[in-house]
């Protein structure tokens, strides 16, 4: 019995001095965050005095802060000395010096550490690690150098340096390493690119990695990881056409079958860079029909052309003609087949969008739905195309039988949220508007920033305007007057519009009203058209639904069709200071840095 009451009295009494440290580490923090230092200097060096190791650091910087220099020289010179092996205290020690303002002394006894360690890998890495802790990277730097020496290995703790130089945005060693790096292992190609593009904010940046891997490919010629990073290089800046003439000879050098080339394609495409994209892929069709990529650049081809065309300012009958004729040589040569897909599916959209010719598409459509063993992906696309064409052709019932299979084909996709947003546009067009709002309010939360931000208009388009029966009444002529845009027939699409403005005078969807024709001159090619009704919008509605979108749009007149990237640039700009809320915002922000000349995104 009194064994037992023993331990309890012992058990007792941990628990009260645990918890008077507890309270006592607490409220040492709590003095020291705000600036009461004596107070917290007078817990720590009793907490210190009962846990060294735990409380060390706290009671150190508490000396500093109150800058008893003399006895934060005592303590760190006195622990350096009984744990030579740890040298976070002969590193304090040196810290102490500095923040008395003898720096000469410090700089002496910092150096002293880094000349007196032992040659092994461990030491020098323990030492480099201390210095680290400090925030001290001039001497992680010189720790590291001068182990490299010390073990006569100058590859020795490269990732290391690597990521010092990150860390310090040190952007001419962090090159100069990764160079050193893949002189032996060009496999590192890949984590060099994405660390410069992370750390490079701007073309001197890739300018002054340019320089360096010229001078590297003097050097090493033999070395193709450095040809590989002057591609690359080339296309952070822009520069299509130089990389371009170094990805084909690195092909011809390696000899090997334009899969690079074939890719680079796909980057110049996404950039609007037709021109090269298309010598890129005449320089794979030209390796001949035995290539794997011989037939899918044939068809990247045709859609280059198809994009090249169907995006300028001005296109004939005859020019359309000749591409069709392209596609229909292409699959009548090569059969309409899972490798034929996206030609077929091309050919579709150009006959019923440029050629009036729906029927034809109709049926192409449904040949590729019929296509054994054909990706998900596409299948939904063909579905979704086809029932666009219907919805052209009068046949809304079955454009929503469409959609309504797609959503179900792909749950929680952004194929689904796509079909569910086209049906509810559907209901909107034919005037059930408690439907189509209800659907779009779902899809506000899509994870597709289109989507959503379409879906977040229509809702918002319907909610404002169904207040009163006369305001419904116009939404309506507004839906059908988008319909007729829907269906390319722009010319009556004005009318109605132009009709809606004279029967109801300072109608609410008069900035709507604008936003349509925007679209109709998009269409039209009639950009500076386009310009002055979306300049309306962001003068005159600015603070309404559209404005952001409006000046999305100007943007993007500016920079793919006007080439005024200046102009481009602001409009981008003014959706990041005045609609920070914009669900266009990344995208703006995106553009806007890429016109800054900050970096560019494969």
């Amino acid at each position: 019995m009194r064994l037992l009451l023993a331990i309890l009295i012992c058990i007792s009494i941990a628990i009260s001095a645990s918890a008077q440290y507890s309270a006592d580490d607490a409220l040492a923090a709590q003095y020291y965050r705000n600036g009461d230092f004596e107070k917290a200097l007078t817990l720590y060096q009793k907490l210190y005095n009962n846990n060294a190791s735990l409380y060390y650091e706290p009671y150190l910087n508490s000396l500093l802060q109150l800058k008893q220099y003399a006895e934060a020289e005592k303590l760190t010179r006195k622990l350096s000395k009984t744990y030579p092996d740890n040298y976070t205290y002969a590193i304090d020690y040196g810290r102490v010096l500095q923040q008395k303002g003898e720096q000469k002394q410090a700089e002496d006894w910092l150096n002293g550490l880094i000349r007196t360690m032992p040659a092994s890998e461990e030491d020098i890495r323990n030492l480099a690690t201390a210095f680290y802790r400090t925030e001290n990277f001039e001497y992680v730097v010189k720790t590291l150098l001068n182990g490299r020496e010390r073990l006569h290995n100058n590859d020795a703790f490269a990732f290391e340096l690597v990521s010092v130089y990150r860390f310090t945005k040190n952007k001419p060693m962090l090159v100069e390493e990764y160079l050193n790096i893949m002189s032996k292992n060009q496999a590192l190609l890949p984590q060099a690119e994405k660390v410069m593009a992370s750390v490079f904010d701007d073309n001197k940046d890739y300018d002054l990695l340019k320089t360096a891997l010229l001078k590297r490919i003097q050097k090493e010629p033999q070395n193709t990881a450095y040809a590989e990073l002057l591609t690359w290089q080339y296309l952070q800046q822009q520069q299509f056409d130089m990389a371009l003439k170094q990805a084909i000879a690195l092909d011809k050098r390696l000899n090997e079958n334009g899969e690079r080339i074939y890719d680079m394609a796909g980057i110049f495409m996404a950039n609007n860079k037709y021109q090269e994209a298309t010598q890129a892929l005449q320089y794979v069709i030209g390796k001949g029909e035995g290539n794997p990529n011989y037939i899918p650049a044939k068809v990247q081809l045709l859609n280059c052309q198809y994009q090249l065309l169907t995006t300028g300012s001005t296109f004939s009958a005859a020019q359309l003609q000749q591409l069709e004729a392209g596609y229909l040589e292409l699959l009548s040569k090569y059969g309409r087949s899972v490798s034929t897909a996206f030609a077929m599916k091309q050919l579709a959209h150009l006959q019923a969008y440029h050629l009036n010719k729906s029927a034809e598409a109709e049926t192409l459509l449904k040949e590729l739905i019929a296509l054994p063993r054909l990706p998900a992906s596409m299948l939904a696309q063909a579905k979704l195309d086809l029932a666009d064409i219907y919805i052209r052709d009068n046949s809304p019932w079955e454009a929503s039988l469409l959609y309504g299979q797609v959503e179900k084909q792909f749950p929680g996709d952004p194929l689904a949220q796509e079909a569910k947003f086209r049906n509810a546009r559907l209901s909107y067009f034919m005037g059930d508007f408690t439907w189509a709002k209800a659907q779009t309010d779902v899809l506000k939360g899509s994870t597709s920033q289109l989507i959503a931000n379409d879906a977040l208009n229509l809702s918002l388009l319907i909610a404002e305007h169904s207040d009163n029966p006369a305001d419904s009444m116009a939404l309506k002529h507004y839906a059908y007057a988008d319909l007729l845009i829907y269906k390319g027939r722009l010319d009556e699409a004005i009318a109605s519009l132009d009709s809606i403005t004279k029967e109801q005078t300072g109608t609410s969807l008069a900035d709507d009203i604008l936003m349509a024709k925007a679209k109709i001159y998009q269409q039209q090619h009639n950009w500076q058209q386009m310009v002055n009704a979306l300049q309306e919008v962001t003068s005159n509605y600015s603070t309404g639904i559209w404005a952001d979108d409006a000046w999305f749009m100007l943007g993007d007149i500016y920079q793919h069709q006007l080439n005024d990237t200046k102009k481009a640039a602001d409009c981008y700009q003014k959706i990041l200071t005045d609609y920070p809320g914009s669900l266009l915002l990344a995208e703006a922000r995106q553009r806007y840095r890429l016109l800054r000349g900050d970096k560019v995104t494969e």
